[in-house]
């Protein structure tokens, strides 16, 4: 066989093997227990430990720090069938909230720093997050005004961040700061924030979805920190943010596909037994065809995650690659809010009811379609990239 057949082979099949575990995994342990989950505001810590048994946590980090390598396609693989089968955006978010809050420290930290924090995360014994919005500055990170200054061996930070993923419970925040009195972007930079900090507060904020995923509002009263905190430069902070934003739309996309396809299992199989005026609902041509719309999103939606997946992967992070993951994310998240709609209305008033996924996902669709960049700043970072 052809070295580049084998290869493709070996791949699909890797592909398949993590997806038919992280489904498993999905329904014993998560899909059960979401709406207890849901009632708590919370999931237990424990849910960490085993995701990170599987080896969840710790894809496509460094073997030097607890990880395993691994691609884009093989990662997104694990998301689909996490949100496919799990059903919860809010596990998703801070289960896995460390991949947007660790990719600063492992690419920018010391050594030192990146040992002392990592691995633990991977083990799932820590919890890591990432705070950069703040109450007037959300997709505007120039705009951001909280501050760190220079105190002999530390930093000084004063301010707030909002609408922060397990920010109730991060052991670590990867903290978006301005250093300097210069405005704009130069000023600012990152600086990991262990959880324990005195000065450091936190307050629960309530939301319409993502019930069990922790999201705070954290206020910085003059916490210190170690200067050997700093990620990087003072004043690189901007590019950090810029760069991870593309790898947190890409995963957002992979998410909302996933979620899109569980909306299209629950209402075919409701289709399949549902019983109205004597025939079942799939015998109704207006079923039949809300059914292939949405297989038809669904599957442009694959296509084009596995398409930028792939270029990612053979190293593509391009402006015309930035403008297609914006677009990306704009077409993943519509594709799940039309997937999600149209199961609700199948399912009618069950998919009213609480305990239904439909229902859950329908109201957790607005946060995708905010978080990560909203619509309108996707399509002005696109048309920018494009040269429009």
């Amino acid at each position: 066989m052809d070295k580049n057949l084998a290869q493709h082979a070996a791949d699909l099949d890797a592909l398949a093997d993590i997806a038919e575990s992280v489904k498993r995994f999905a329904q014993r342990e998560i899909a059960p227990h979401v709406g207890p989950w849901d009632d708590a505001g919370e999931f237990p810590r424990a849910l960490y430990r085993q995701a990170a048994e599987l080896g969840l946590l710790a894809l496509g980090y460094p073997e030097a720090l607890g990880g395993t390598p691994a691609s884009w396609r093989l990662r997104n693989a694990m998301t689909v069938a996490l949100c496919r089968y799990g059903g919860s955006g809010g596990v998703l978010a801070s289960l896995f909230s460390h991949n947007i809050g660790l990719p600063p420290v492992l690419h920018h930290g010391s050594p030192p720093l990146q040992q002392a924090v990592i691995p633990a995360v991977l083990r799932g014994e820590k919890i890591a997050a990432l705070a950069i919005t703040e109450p007037g500055a959300g997709s505007d990170v120039a705009a951001l005004r909280t501050t760190a200054r220079r105190d002999g061996a530390d930093y000084v930070l004063d301010g707030e961040k909002v609408f922060i993923t397990s920010g109730m419970r991060a052991d670590y925040i990867t903290v978006a700061v301005r250093t300097s009195e210069s405005k704009g972007a130069g000023g600012i930079s990152m600086i990991l924030v262990p959880g324990d900090s005195p000065g450091l507060s936190r307050h629960a904020l309530q939301k319409m979805g993502w019930w069990c995923s922790d999201t705070a509002h954290l206020r910085f009263e003059a916490v210190r920190v170690p200067a050997t905190h700093l990620l990087g430069e003072e004043g690189g902070g901007f590019k950090m943010i810029m760069g991870n934003f593309n790898g947190e739309r890409l995963a957002m996309s992979a998410g909302a596909l996933g979620f899109a396809q569980a909306c299209y299992d629950e209402a075919l199989d409701w289709a399949r037994q549902r019983k109205t005026f004597g025939s079942l609902l799939t015998d109704k041509q207006v079923i039949r065809h809300k059914l292939v719309d949405m297989q038809m999103r669904i599957a442009s939606t694959q296509a084009w995650v596995e398409a930028l997946a792939d270029r990612a992967d053979a190293g593509e992070h391009g402006a015309e690659w930035v403008a297609q993951v914006c677009m990306l994310k704009n077409h993943a998240t519509q594709t799940m809010q039309f997937c999600a709609d149209q199961s609700v209305q199948i399912l009618g008033g069950m998919g009213f009811m609480r305990g239904t996924k439909s229902e859950r996902i329908y109201r957790e669709v607005k946060v995708m379609m905010i978080g990560g960049g909203a619509e309108e700043i996707m399509k002005d970072l696109a048309a920018r990239q494009l040269g429009l």
